[in-house]
This record gives structure tokens, sequence and C-alpha cells, in this order.
């Protein structure tokens, strides 16, 4: 979206990466964070939390349902980094979401910085019901002219149909190929990123007792620290598009 609205539609990249440097992977890329890029405001991705990101930028934040997170990421994983049926949802769930807060620590570091000028929280949930508001909200926030070519086109472009189309552009082809070579894994495997949209992914995958427990672990973190009991509530806190 953010590289959309900056280009007026540039599509014209292998793999978005190259376009929109992913901090924490470019040195092991060989993607120089400094040089030009295609257009402004320079745009950068990263996972990093608030406390480990470098200042002085401005900073889109998108937060989705950890339940739904965590089903999309098993299904990123699977069959690259562990082979396809050795790891089921609720082992990888159980390591990255209730033996390891970093989720829980990583989205409460930004949350504690929700009202800053120069931070946007975004919900998945907000963006999937009001997309064209969300362009437009996204356009004022990185200082782009939001005229209406320019948002058709973004909102064409970050619609789950078009990103389809050219999912391969979104699936980590430069970090799939590196790892490949470094890590002696078999050559054209699949890194996909882009799924099937919407939220609620969770239901039928994972069990209710499961849930119960990521439920007790959003309460003993989240829940204790800002008093949002679940993950509607920090829906219902958050402002919308």
């Amino acid at each position: 979206m953010v590289h959309s609205l900056r280009t007026g539609g540039d599509l014209d990249f292998d793999d978005i990466s190259r376009v929109v440097p992913w901090i924490e992977t470019a040195a092991d890329l060989g993607l120089d964070l400094d040089a030009e890029q295609r257009a402004e405001p320079r745009a950068f991705k990263s996972h990093l939390s608030w406390t480990q990101v470098p200042k002085g930028g401005r900073y889109l934040v998108a937060v989705r349902d950890p339940r739904d997170a965590l089903v999309s990421v098993h299904r990123f994983f699977e069959g690259w980094f562990f082979e396809p049926g050795s790891i089921d949802v609720e082992t990888l769930g159980r390591a990255r979401f209730l033996e390891n807060s970093d989720y829980y620590r990583h989205l409460a570091s930004w949350w504690s910085h929700r009202d800053d000028p120069e931070v946007l929280l975004l919900a998945y949930e907000h963006m999937l019901a009001a997309p064209e508001a969300t362009v437009r909200r996204v356009a004022a926030f990185i200082g782009v002219e939001a005229t209406d070519e320019r948002l058709a086109t973004a909102l064409d472009q970050s619609s789950l149909a078009t990103m389809q189309a050219n999912h391969d552009k979104y699936d980590d082809l430069m970090m799939r190929a590196l790892s490949e070579r470094n890590c002696d894994l078999p050559p054209g495997g699949a890194s996909g990123k882009v799924g099937t949209g919407g939220s609620g992914s969770h239901r039928g995958q994972l069990s209710e007792a499961f849930l119960a427990e990521l439920d007790a672990t959003w309460r003993e973190s989240l829940g204790a620290e800002f008093g949002l009991d679940s993950y509607q509530a920090l829906l219902e806190a958050l402002p919308g598009p």
C-alpha cells in the first residue's frame, strides 16, 4: 500500500524487499539501507519493537488477532522452516505464543506509543472492513497527495485479488533463495505470504483448550499491563479508519 501510494502504482520488482528493504535482512541480502529509493517517502519494513527500531522516522504498525496470526505463521513456516506435517499449529503456537512472550512484548511496546504523532497503529480487521478509508488514512500519514487515481491504484494493488495475482512479489523470494543456498534446502520451495485473506482463520484449526490457554496468556500480559482483557477489547480501544 505504501509503495503503491508513493510511486503511483509501481509493480516493476521481483521482491518487495528490493524496493522496500526489510531492515533485519538487508545486510544478508546485500541491500544498502542508505541507497536511493524509487520514490519519496523512503520506506522500510521491520518486525522490530519500539525499543529496537531505528528512531527518527514515522511508523505504520499493523496488528492482528494473535489466533489468526498463529495460523498464518504456521502456513508460512511449513515447508521452509520445518518439514510439512512435522510440527502442528498448536505445537508451534505453544512455542511462540505461550512459552515465549515475544508477540505480547512486541505489541505492548507499540501499544504504549499508539498516541505518538509519529505512530499510526492499524488493526488488520479494521483495514479489511474499511479498505478505502485505510488507504486515505495511510496516504495522509505518509504525506502523499491523495488524488483519486492514486488512491484507486493503491486500493486495487493492496486488494487480496491483485496481491494473489502477484503473490510471488511478496513471498520473500530473495530470502528463500539465500536460505536454500546457505542451508542446503531443496530449491524452489514455497514461502508464500499471500493467503486467503479475511479474519477468523483460526476457527476450526485451534482446539477450545488451546484457545483458552491463548486467552489466559493475553490476560496475564496485555490484560494486566493495559487493562485489555482480549484482542476484541484492543480493537474497541483502537480508533478505526
